[in-house]
């Protein structure tokens, strides 16, 4: 989508005076990010909330932004239960990836005890661990992964 062409919508958007479920300073407050320079990405996300704000079906949404029907279903939503102004809080791309230090920090944590952390139990489980390494490093992950690992390693050790 070209610039040029978000700036037509913003007006074709602003022109409309009912609004469906924005408040008036969420739907001022949506215009005037919308007029900011955006990643394409969160400035789909308003214009998504926007239209549907006018009276635009998903349909119709999709087909002017060019975006997948999840997509659209899921930023109508948000703006329908009156939380517009949560556009940028979910992150867009991969999620933070494990590094080195992770994996550093784990290999340290699985050698020693949790009571040497804190903890009450002996033993730690990957649940345990996902958990203390999500506060350490802001990264969360399954469990799962954190099992494979620790199973890999306790392999690895043995042989």
């Amino acid at each position: 989508m070209s610039q040029n062409s978000g700036q037509d919508k913003v007006f074709e958007i602003s022109d409309f005076s009912e609004s469906k479920f924005l408040t008036p300073c969420q739907r001022q407050v949506l215009l005037k990010n919308l007029q900011a320079n955006l990643q394409p990405e969160y400035r789909r996300r308003i214009e998504i909330m926007l239209l549907a704000d006018v009276g635009k079906s998903q349909t119709q949404i999709c087909k002017i932004l060019g975006c997948s029907q999840e997509m659209a279903r899921y930023w109508i939503t948000v703006a329908q239960v009156g939380l517009a102004d949560k556009w940028q809080e979910r992150p867009i791309g991969r999620p933070k990836i494990v590094n080195d230090q992770y994996i550093q920090r784990l290999k340290e944590l699985f050698s020693h005890s949790p009571r040497k952390y804190g903890y009450a139990f002996s033993c730690w489980t990957s649940q345990w661990l996902s958990k203390h390494l999500a506060t350490e490093f802001g990264i969360e992950i399954s469990d799962r992964p954190l099992g494979r690992q620790a199973l890999h390693r306790r392999l690895r050790n043995h042989s």
